[in-house]
């Protein structure tokens, strides 16, 4: 009797996959159609520089480009790249009009989250003083520490750039105990009940806090809620949820202080930010991106995610032995996500043989593993005491749906299921 039930199982599966199959099966004998008339559809700015593309379903990595831009965002780009204008002035009437969206008094497009960080820390030490601008990285006589919750990143270099000092703590108990006339910021990636003690200890101080947000939209309300909140400054990278310029970000919050982050960057000659450039098309297109998705329906934008991922899904469960399910984040990168999952152990391939096996196939499949091909090897993130618990290896690969552009589902699910699939007779 199992056996009968598992045989009538994946017929059933394999029943609701058959429409995907014949789609699979039409898309290849059209390719090998157009390609027998030399209209090969990969041929692109790309390709003809010999670096390869990649179907994206790791998510909104910045060494994978982040996301793909709105074509408004690209149009809105394309305009403001017609005219010359005065970059502060800009920037300024983009902080009246972030403004407006958001409830929060006034904001900057920076290059993204990590150079919200930079300015926001440049500010906060040197304010809008150009003799201690001129001065950073040198903080003598200047507020130079930055109270930093959750203790170190691989980001934290943004911070340590403009020449504050860091001071690691690990709970909302330790931060009031770590706050000192020196302090010139709080720094935290934290949400919720930690986000709201820690802003409370904040204000009680009567010191300047930084909410790293970078992956914070979807959903976009998020604009608007930390301006609710009463939170300092709060930053948003641009080239991730929000699909606008890959080096984009938006620093929001109190005026007084993104003014401040605004005379330490660029264009300021002589701002210690002034490195970390963007330019009209950049401010527009961010502004752009946020105005887009703060009259989005997202329920509609999901429900396409949700299908694009299902798609993959019925694929794959069309092999024996493997395994899915669908979650959404709540802490950040808040997409539909597919998780797959088979027995690494009896199979004798594990996660990583998955991961290259899509990497090195044609077209190049990037899902998320355990890997991070993007990090600096020396990074040691967080609470450094070594009697933490480490974090255990995943036991299942992870499809991001929000960087996976229409149609292509069906290639990844194909893929996916074929080295599956041949993974599992291997070993049966």
């Amino acid at each position: 009797m199992p056996v009968r039930n598992a045989s009538r199982r994946s017929f059933v599966k394999l029943l609701a996959a058959t429409p995907l199959l014949t789609q699979i099966a039409a898309r290849d004998l059209y390719a090998q159609a157009a390609s027998a008339v030399g209209r090969d559809p990969r041929q692109n700015v790309y390709t003809r520089l010999g670096v390869k593309t990649v179907i994206n379903c790791r998510g909104t990595w910045t060494y994978l480009s982040g996301s793909l831009e709105f074509p408004e965002v690209r149009q809105a780009q394309l305009d403001a790249a017609q005219h010359f204008v005065n970059v502060i002035d800009l920037q300024r009437a983009v902080g009246r009009r972030l403004s407006e969206l958001t409830g929060a008094e006034s904001g900057i497009v920076t290059s993204g989250s990590a150079g919200a960080m930079s300015a926001a820390t440049a500010g906060c030490m040197a304010g809008t003083d150009d003799k201690k601008i001129w001065q950073l990285p040198d903080t003598t006589g200047l507020k130079h520490e930055v109270v930093m919750v959750g203790g170190r990143s691989a980001f934290d270099s943004a911070i340590r750039l403009a020449g504050a000092k860091l001071v690691l703590v690990y709970s909302p108990e330790e931060l009031a105990n770590a706050l000192s006339e020196n302090t010139a910021m709080i720094y935290t990636t934290d949400l919720g009940d930690k986000l709201q003690k820690e802003l409370a200890i904040a204000k009680d101080h009567k010191i300047p806090m930084l909410l790293d947000d970078a992956a914070g939209i979807p959903p976009a309300d998020n604009a608007k809620l930390y301006a609710r909140m009463g939170i300092d400054m709060y930053c948003f990278s641009g080239g991730k949820g929000l699909s606008g310029p890959q080096c984009s970000g938006l620093l929001l919050g109190r005026k007084d202080l993104i003014e401040a982050a605004l005379m330490n960057s660029s264009p300021r000659e002589g701002a210690v930010c002034r490195p970390m450039k963007v330019g009209k098309e950049e401010i527009i297109g961010c502004l752009t991106a946020l105005e887009i998705w703060l009259k989005m329906d997202e329920k509609k934008i999901y429900a396409e995610w949700n299908e694009r991922i299902n798609r993959i899904r019925k694929l794959v469960d069309t092999v024996p032995g493997v395994k899915t399910d669908t979650y959404v984040p709540d802490d950040g990168n808040r997409y539909p996500t597919l998780k797959v999952s088979w027995d690494q152990e009896g199979w004798h391939y594990n996660i990583n043989d998955c991961v290259q096996d899509l990497r090195s196939s044609n077209p190049v499949i990037e899902v998320l593993g355990a890997d991070n091909p993007s990090l600096v090897t020396a990074v040691r993130e967080g609470n450094p005491n070594p009697t933490r618990k480490e974090r255990k290896a995943p036991d299942h690969i992870e499809l991001v749906s929000m960087t996976i552009k229409p149609g292509e589902e069906i290639i990844v699910g194909q893929r996916l299921r074929a080295v599956l699939g041949a993974a599992q007779k291997k070993a049966a």
